[in-house]
């Protein structure tokens, strides 16, 4: 399982950025969700690893 914070704004940032961070389930600063570890997520969170902090939890 993944623990996912968005840490920084999503304002101004590129429409695939943005559509990756609310496919996750981000929508506001500090805002955590938790994921299942699979290939799908693990390339969303490539594609935001500037924008979060990722805890992986066992």
């Amino acid at each position: 399982m993944y623990k996912i914070t968005l840490v920084k704004s999503l304002i101004g940032r590129k429409p695939n950025q943005v559509a990756t961070a609310k496919a996750l389930g981000l929508r506001r600063i500090g805002q955590t969700v938790t994921k299942e570890e699979n290939d799908a997520v693990r390339g969303m969170i490539v594609t935001i690893q500037h924008l979060v902090k990722v805890v992986q939890e066992k």
